[in-house]
């Protein structure tokens, strides 16, 4: 199979930005977004300064996490081994763009599916070569050829190292630059001035990385703005699916300790409660989708190496224990309560869990790949699903409240000290920059929100009901309600800060 990759000679360009037009032009590319585009840097004080260029685009990576998590194969390996795309089989989840290391892949707003460079796979096919290798007027983009052991750009790749961007990534890019500024190829290295770029504007997606090495900044005066893909319903689905998760797991604890028989109580207020939010996270995640028509595409011809697709099977295979609960419920059979009680707490920590690994899949968002996630999302399913039974309690009167309110105190601590660990441990430079966007940067407020009012408030609140008979119920009503909200807040923080670390 033919290999086929780029080498990006960064002494020879001189920034005319043929390459974005050519590109534009050869593939219809709507105004705002891009496929290649010329990053331009400055370094030095005057007279001794000096701009460089560096050309951004797919890495056609070897091992491409965009592959990996797109649900639908949308993105997959042609026979050239470029990576390339399917505008009919895309549903818009948006999961590509925070996979991609590199900032490559946009949303086209005429046709709401992902698109990216492709290396102009319809003329290499016959023969061509990409439209930006014919009209760079320095010869600055050559076509590696991996294959061909004549190929002019793989000699170069032979004989010279060769940087390639984000190597820890581990993703075997297969884009090569030639004399590039370190600082052009690192945005945490550069600087962007407040009074904006070069024909783009500074916006809260694109900002400056706080650093103490000065020396080691430059500025950016050119590049692209590539806005946040995922907001609120990704928060709001991570907080109902906790939910949804959660108080099945205080169903099933309940049913162990001997109330099975309490049908009602047990059994049809959890189940539907539960049966609720599993419903309002599946229409939380398919209104994300850009094309959410498409969102049978994922069963239908789903890329089962996709946490998206893994997701899928594992909330469909929950709501069916969902409806054997509801019927147990509902026929008032504590019998199969007893039977069910273990396998839906099973099913309810993997619905509570899986996104960490979904998570994981977006290697270009360095915070979520924290081993802290999967703990993080267990323990607040847990504390989700107290303070929805501790709701309850006020309208239905729940079996063993005190219980609840000693479990949900524990889920609450184990979250904070999780927290902790989040903010005050040994990170990365994209880390450490998100882990501060979020505690002291634009999510401050939605972070110290999830903190005060999720989690400190509430095991204060918790605390005041166990010690205080007469005002337990109401003190717990508002301890779960303040905890949801504030899990929101918190979830939001963390989503956003993941996706505020410039990539290009």
């Amino acid at each position: 199979m033919t290999r086929l990759g780029f080498l990006l000679d960064s002494e020879t360009c001189i920034g005319c930005h043929a390459c974005t037009v050519a590109c534009k032009s050869e593939h219809d590319i709507p105004l705002g977004v891009n496929r290649t585009w010329v990053k331009y840097i400055e370094k030095g004080e005057f007279p001794d300064t000096a701009r460089h260029f560096s050309v951004m685009r797919c890495n056609q990576c070897e091992n491409a996490p965009c592959m990996d998590i797109c649900p639908t194969s949308a993105l997959f390996r042609a026979p050239n081994g470029v990576v390339d795309f399917d505008d009919n089989s895309c549903i818009g989840c948006k999961g590509c763009m925070n996979a991609c290391p590199y900032d490559a892949i946009y949303i086209n707003p005429e046709t709401n599916t992902a698109n990216k460079c492709n290396f102009c796979n319809h003329r290499v096919e016959v023969g061509l070569e990409p439209s930006c290798v014919v009209v760079c007027p320095t010869h600055s983009i050559k076509v590696v050829d991996f294959d061909d052991a004549d190929n002019e750009a793989l000699g170069i790749l032979r004989r010279e190292h060769l940087a390639v961007r984000s190597p820890e990534q581990g993703t075997a890019p297969k884009v090569y630059y030639r004399g590039a500024d370190e600082a052009s190829l690192d945005p945490l290295r550069t600087a962007i001035r407040g009074d904006g770029l070069i024909w783009a504007d500074v916006t809260p997606d694109h900002p400056t990385p706080p650093t103490d090495e000065a020396d080691l900044i430059a500025r950016t005066t050119y590049t692209t703005a590539h806005i946040t893909t995922w907001k609120a319903k990704v928060s709001g689905y991570l907080v109902t699916k906790a939910i949804a998760a959660g108080i099945m797991f205080f169903a099933s604890l309940m049913v162990l300790l001997g109330h099975a028989d309490q049908t009602a109580k047990v059994g049809f207020v959890p189940g539907l409660l539960g049966t609720l939010f599993l419903l309002v996270t599946g229409i939380l995640l398919v209104a994300d989708l850009k094309k959410p028509t498409r969102f049978h595409l994922v069963l239908t011809r789903g890329n089962t190496s996709s946490w998206l697709v893994r997701g899928a099977y594992i909330l469909g295979i929950y709501a069916v224990s969902l409806g054997g609960w509801l019927l147990a419920a509902l026929i008032e059979s504590s019998q199969i309560l007893s039977v069910l009680a273990v396998p839906v707490a099973v099913l309810a920590a993997c619905t509570a869990g899986y996104t960490a690994f979904l998570f994981g899949q977006c290697e270009g968002r360095d915070l979520w790949q924290s081993r802290i996630l999967l703990p993080m999302l267990l323990v607040q399913a847990v504390a989700a699903g107290g303070s929805v039974w501790l709701i309850s309690d006020v309208l239905v009167g729940m079996p063993e409240p005190t219980v609840v309110r000693w479990i949900t105190i524990g889920a609450l601590t184990a979250s904070g000290i999780l927290v902790l660990l989040e903010v005050f441990g040994d990170h990365s430079p994209h880390v450490a920059m998100a882990v501060r966007s979020m505690t002291r940067g634009d999510q401050r407020k939605l972070f110290l929100t999830g903190v005060l009012g999720g989690l400190i408030l509430p095991i204060i609140l918790l605390a005041g009901s166990l010690l205080f008979d007469s005002a337990a119920t109401t003190l717990s009503f508002v301890a779960g309600a303040s905890a949801l909200v504030g899990m929101w807040s918190y979830e939001h923080s963390y989503v956003l800060a993941g996706q505020s670390v410039p990539l290009s």
